[in-house]
Order: C-alpha cells, then sequence, then structure tokens
C-alpha cells in the first residue's frame, strides 16, 4: 500500500479570478491531479459542472473522493490532457466549455511515492510513468538501457539544459554493457562520473526532469493538447496553465502570444495568407508567481508559472 494521496495545489485563488465560475457552463480540468483547484471551483459555482481528467489512476481515486459533494456536477476520466478535446467532446455538446485548467508537471504524491520513480533519493526504481503502471513499457530504466547514444543527449540537451550532454550520454552507453540501469544509484553514479565531482541536488533534479519528461513525452503532450483546448473554448472562454519548467513555459508563452496575432505569415510574405485576425488577446502579460506565503507553505510552488489567454 502506499501513502495517502496528499498534493497541496498551487495558486489556488489566482486560478479560480482567472477562469471565472460563474454561471452555466463546463469547466476543464486537464491534470485533475487530487481535485484541489476542481473542489474550489465546484463550491464558489453552483452551475458550473466539472470534467476533470487524469492519467494517474491513484489522482483519479483520491479526486473522486474529494469532488464527492458535487458528484452530481463532476464527470472524472482517466486519461492524457493531449486526448482532452476528444476525452470531454460528449459532455461539451450540449453546454459552453467556459475555462480549461492544466496544471502541468508531477503532484507531491507522485514525488514522495518512492515506487513511482519519480525521486532520486536512494534505491528508487527508474519509473517515472505519470499514468503509473498502466502508462506504457517505456520507463526511465526502459530509455537509460534501450535508447542511442544520440537520443540520449539529445534527451539531456533539449529537456535537462546540460552542456555537457555528450559525455553523459557516452558514460551511460558504456555502463549499460556491464550493468543494467534499474534504479536511481546506477544513473546517479553515471551522471558522477560524466559530469564530474559531487553532483547538486540541483543537477540531479534537472538530469531527472529530463528524463521524466522524455518518459511521458510532456512537451510533445503539451503541444498537442493546446491548441485542440484553444479550438473547445466558448467565446471568452478561458485556458489557464500552470508551468514549473522553463521549457514547459516557453510553449505556452509562444502559443498564446502566436494565437494573439492578426497575422502570423512569415516576413517575407507580401500578402497575409493566413487566418488575418486574431483568436484572442493573453490575459497575464506576465506569468503569476506564487508570493512568498505560499511558497513557505508549500516549498514546491516556488517554480510555478501561470499564464491565462482569453478566446475572442
Amino acid at each position: 500500500m502506499g501513502a495517502e494521496y496528499a498534493h497541496e495545489p498551487v495558486l489556488v485563488n489566482e486560478v479560480i479570478d482567472l477562469l471565472r465560475p460563474e454561471g452555466r457552463g463546463v469547466w476543464i480540468d486537464g491534470t485533475l491531479g487530487g481535485g484541489g483547484h476542481a473542489a474550489r471551483l465546484l463550491r464558489e459555482n453552483p452551475e458550473a459542472r466539472l470534467i476533470g481528467i487524469d492519467r494517474d489512476p491513484e489522482a483519479l481515486a483520491a479526486a473522486g473522493r474529494k469532488l464527492a459533494p458535487w458528484a452530481d456536477r463532476t464527470t472524472l476520466v482517466n486519461g492524457d490532457f493531449r486526448d482532452a478535446a476528444r476525452l470531454a467532446a460528449s459532455e461539451t455538446e450540449t453546454m459552453p466549455v467556459r475555462g480549461v485548467l492544466l496544471d502541468l508537471g508531477v503532484s507531491s504524491h507522485q514525488l514522495d511515492e518512492q515506487a513511482r520513480g519519480f525521486s532520486f533519493r536512494r534505491s528508487t526504481p527508474l519509473d517515472m510513468r505519470m499514468g503509473g503502471t498502466a502508462g506504457g513499457r517505456r520507463t526511465a530504466a526502459f530509455i537509460l538501457n534501450e535508447a542511442t547514444e544520440r537520443e540520449l543527449g539529445r534527451i539531456f540537451r533539449d529537456y535537462g539544459e546540460e552542456r555537457r550532454w555528450r559525455a553523459l550520454a557516452r558514460e551511460i552507453v558504456k555502463r549499460r554493457k556491464t550493468e543494467t540501469f534499474v534504479s536511481s544509484d546506477e544513473f546517479v553514479a553515471a551522471c558522477t562520473v560524466a559530469l564530474g565531482g559531487d553532483l547538486t541536488p540541483a543537477t540531479k533534479a534537472r538530469l531527472f526532469q529530463a528524463l521524466r519528461i522524455a518518459v511521458n513525452d510532456e512537451l510533445g503532450a503539451l503541444e498537442e493538447a493546446l491548441p485542440a483546448l484553444r479550438d473547445l473554448l466558448a467565446p471568452d472562454g478561458r485556458l489557464v496553465v500552470i508551468s514549473y519548467h522553463s521549457l514547459e513555459d516557453r510553449v505556452v508563452k509562444h502559443a498564446f502570444r502566436d494565437w494573439s496575432r492578426a497575422c502570423v505569415c512569415p516576413p517575407e510574405l507580401p500578402v497575409c495568407r493566413c487566418r488575418g485576425r486574431a483568436l484572442g488577446h493573453v490575459v497575464t502579460r506576465k506569468p503569476l508567481r506564487p508570493g512568498s506565503l505560499e511558497v513557505g507553505a508549500n516549498p514546491r510552488a516556488r517554480s510555478a508559472r501561470l499564464r491565462a489567454w482569453e478566446r475572442a
């Protein structure tokens, strides 16, 4: 038995203010987690209908318990947020979608439950699948043991922003000829040799995060999900995204910026051939960040960045 599901939602007041849960309509939480944001939304708006989606069965079960008082207005779906528009389609045919929330990253429960393999604590299994054992076969161990040196290098260069990515990829390929990567211990050992000296917790976190992004195709999922969810929104509906590292935030920032431009044609084209109109506008000129009180109570909130966009 794992620990009881626990996760402290971040920027709750800001999320609710931006989602504007008033009147009749559907709100979609594409990364439901423990249901913290969703519970606040349902509590504040007795006319709101919520569709909660999460790929982690443990999170979905915990959210179901938390949202039980509003079960008649809640639909829970086990799935990936990249498929949120399709998964929510049957529920949104008769009511407008007024808001969508994506709270990216991993939950406190996933980090703290050692069997899930998200941390670099000693002897942690190299899993990292957000969907748990039902999340496909590409665990972190599978990638370290089977991926080509080129793919490994790309993971640590692009997702880990590691300047010594070539040395790390070579060291992993060299080591797996005589040993199998099973736990965090083998990966940390390879990183220590390739990068030299004692690794700081920040460096370990960055490299483990790079593996996690690759295991779950997090950036690919985000790039697919954003336009699909945008198109699901009713006029004046809002898409709110909380990201936790610069790569995610960059994808969101660029998408929101491009959707808010009237023309997205290349500069060399003499005549506009694109849509010729803005699809909406950015609500948050700069990302909102947690205040010192929230970070003090929940240190894992410190890297959160919240952006919002409104459909025209």
